[in-house]
């Protein structure tokens, strides 16, 4: 279980490294679009775009469905809140390093005016 949840956060991360899929992301924040509406602000070819989304569904960020002959993609953002928990603990780390160094800095501050 333990190596699929890290395979599932590596695709994830591998999806988010690049500039286009996060833009992609970001304009599926505001609804459904075509493979064709995400490739547009690119001016790239839908295979193009299409590979793009394929990561993207690969790592569970993205939906498609086939309605016709058009593909219709949506936002699924559970992945992401997994990565985020993810970055969380890190961040909670270098927080407490952060604080840690603060107060050390402050003591000496504190002990440099006490010796003057």
């Amino acid at each position: 279980m333990v190596e699929n949840e890290a395979a599932q956060l590596d695709a994830v991360f591998h999806a988010l490294s690049d500039a286009t899929r996060r833009a992609m992301l970001h304009t599926l924040t505001t609804g459904e679009r075509s493979v064709g509406e995400l490739a547009a602000p690119f001016s790239m070819s839908l295979a193009g775009a299409s590979k793009h989304v394929k990561v993207l569904e690969g790592a569970g960020l993205v939906r498609r469905e086939i309605r016709g002959r058009t593909h219709l993609c949506r936002l699924d953002a559970a992945r992401l809140a997994e990565a985020q928990a993810w970055l969380r603990y890190y961040e909670r780390f270098w927080t407490s390093r952060l604080d840690a160094l603060d107060a050390l800095l402050r003591a000496e501050d504190e002990e440099m005016e006490h010796s003057k």
